[in-house]
């Protein structure tokens, strides 16, 4: 019912930027928390960025800080992820994900999240 859908991904020089959109569809609320999480090739999956309900609170990966950053547009319905400086240590399937509850927080935990997207590639190379 809910499905949120990733785009924006794609193949990169390293130093490049990317912006990464995320739309939910379905009966979402503007109240939920969302997130940004990444998995490389035999890797576990990994917290890259969440922002809470209101827009106003971020939390992001230690990896990422000062490079990347998580935002929401006017109707709480889509999210972005704008990543700079980018490195080949950043390649990997990016998922966003929606943490379902009124006034939700962002959370660096995945299993705080309920719904999830198929993910876009993000491919940092020369």
């Amino acid at each position: 019912q809910v499905q949120p859908v990733e785009s924006g991904g794609g193949l990169v020089q390293p130093g490049g930027s990317l912006r990464l959109s995320c739309t939910v569809s379905g009966r979402t609320s503007s109240r939920w928390a969302m997130g940004w999480f990444r998995q490389a090739p035999g890797n576990e999956r990994e917290f890259v960025a969440a922002i809470s309900w209101s827009g106003t609170y971020t939390l992001y990966g230690n990896s990422v800080k000062g490079r990347f950053a998580i935002s929401r547009d006017s109707a709480e319905k889509t999210l972005y992820l704008q990543m700079n400086s980018l490195t080949p240590e950043d390649t990997g399937v990016y998922y966003c994900a929606t943490r379902a509850g009124r006034f939700a927080t962002a959370s660096s935990d995945l299993h705080e999240y309920d719904y999830w997207g198929q993910g876009t590639q993000v491919t940092v190379s020369s």
